[in-house]
């Protein structure tokens, strides 16, 4: 009797199970799979298309070129003309603690390097992506300024010289018939070589990129990534933007667009990070890794006599630098924007200007903690009005040449439409230079002592932070 029983209910206890665990089972939240990063990059296995027989020539202008091309992609050159890599103007957007939205870019802002645009038109157009501009009044409709070659070169042989144009002795058939997707030369061109020479503006761009071994970027060197497999670009309107030009957190290159980060950590304690700590702060401990960035520009040391030229250390047409290899970054809050120093404001020439400033704060959970390099100069500004100037440099009548400031600020100011006294000095500025290239593989990123050890390299208190949050524990204080 006791042995029926119990085999009764074992029966129905198996039977329960039989019933429950399939419920239990549907019940559960479907294992999380991490999404395939290769699935995100365009697909290059086809080979680009052959222009040797599409493109005979000859050709005698860069012009001449666009013309040839616009007969075939029709629509190209209207596409190009409304990108900012032509314009170099942002459509209007809002800027902190303006009032209305701002249209700011390479063709109207100051910057803390070479300064300015204004009337440095052909100097500083030979990284342009059109032909031409050599003056305020340059025609930015017309399609047959566009410049194809620039990003299409796949000869390594083209450059460009005054105003963009094709430099003399550029074989423009041959340049033609091999136009293909961008590659890191076409990009790094203009962005590699920003400032006036390798490695000057970015900290994290340099001609290092061109051919890198993975432990100076992963994705170039392990992987042979182009630019454009993350700068992925629809219509010529590439994708990606840069703080040094633009205020607003749109057209913006993530990490995450490709790297799922829930499932990205095997380690819990780490991904608990990911609400306050972006992902180059761990995977871009320093940059100018092989080749060194400038950190700091005098210009009031410019035209001295008697002092030996030296691009690292000195120049007389553009003063004294202090150059660093192996950049440990800056790090601030950053919420994709920033706030933006714009022609003709009053400055207090007893504080540091910042050109840019990322936004962001402790309390700002949208904001994380990133890497910035900071690039400190001292560069003319008017001492009655309080604004800073853009001096002419390049030509017969710029500073590169005549060696004197004030008619040098005097054709930069009425240039830009701003006013001088006549009584100028130097001020001191700095800019911020968001550092997301050079990725180091894993086993390179940091650890925790680097941050949370006795000489950790972040400043907690000036993130807002009592101490170190190991200790304590919390986002806010």
């Amino acid at each position: 009797m006791r042995d029926s029983k119990y085999i009764w209910l074992m029966g129905l206890g198996i039977t329960l199970i039989l019933i429950a665990f399939p419920i239990y089972l549907f019940t559960l939240e479907p294992p999380v799979v991490a999404a395939d990063p290769w699935t995100r990059l365009p697909d290059r296995t086809t080979p680009p298309l052959d222009h040797s027989t599409l493109l005979k020539g000859p050709f005698t202008t860069g012009s001449d070129v666009t013309r040839a091309c616009l007969s075939c992609h029709e629509e190209a050159g209207d596409q190009v003309i409304h990108t900012s890599h032509f314009t170099w103007l942002s459509e209007p957007e809002a800027i902190p603690g303006r009032d209305d939205p701002q249209q700011i870019g390479k063709a109207n802002l100051i910057n803390n390097f070479c300064i300015g645009v204004q009337s440095n038109w052909t100097g500083c157009t030979r990284c342009h992506a059109g032909y031409g501009w050599s003056s305020a009044d340059y025609d930015f409709t017309n399609t047959e300024n566009v410049d194809c070659l620039v990003c299409h070169d796949n000869t390594g042989t083209y450059v460009k010289a005054a105003a963009g144009q094709p430099a003399e002795g550029v074989d423009l058939v041959n340049v033609a018939q091999n136009v293909s997707t961008p590659s890191r030369q076409n990009c790094g061109g203009c962005h590699f070589d920003g400032g006036g020479g390798n490695g000057v503006k970015h900290g994290d761009l340099d001609e290092s990129l061109y051919y890198p071994p993975e432990s100076v970027d992963v994705h170039m060197g392990e992987h042979d990534f182009l630019c454009v497999d993350c700068h992925q670009t629809t219509d010529h309107q590439i994708g990606g933007r840069a703080i040094s030009v633009s205020a607003q957190n749109t057209d913006g290159i993530a990490c995450t667009d490709c790297h799922e980060t829930t499932t990205l950590h095997s380690d819990a304690r780490i991904t608990e990070h990911l609400d306050t700590v972006a992902c180059q702060t761990c995977h871009v401990p320093a940059t100018a890794l092989r080749d060194p960035t400038k950190v700091v520009w005098d210009w009031s040391q410019a035209g001295q006599d008697g002092r030996e030229d030296d691009p690292h250390v000195y120049l007389k047409i553009k003063g004294a630098f202090v150059y660093q290899n192996n950049y440990v970054p800056e790090y601030a809050w950053y919420d994709g924007t920033v706030s933006r120093y714009l022609l003709g404001d009053v400055i207090d020439p007893a504080q540091v200007t910042h050109i840019n400033y990322p936004q962001g704060d402790i309390n700002q959970l949208s904001a994380l903690i990133y890497p910035f390099k900071i690039h400190l100069a001292r560069q003319p500004y008017d001492t009655v009005n309080n604004i800073l100037l853009p001096p002419h440099t390049t030509g017969e009548d710029g500073y590169w040449t005549t060696f004197d400031w004030d008619s040098a600020i005097a054709i930069g100011a009425q240039a830009a439409g701003l006013p001088y006294s006549g009584e100028y000095g130097f001020a001191e500025t700095d800019m911020y230079w968001k550092q997301t290239h050079m990725v180091r593989p894993a086993e390179l990123a940091l650890t925790c002592t680097d941050c949370h050890g006795e000489v950790g390299r972040l400043d907690w208190q000036a993130l807002g932070y009592p101490g170190d949050p190991m200790v304590w524990g919390g986002r806010t204080p």
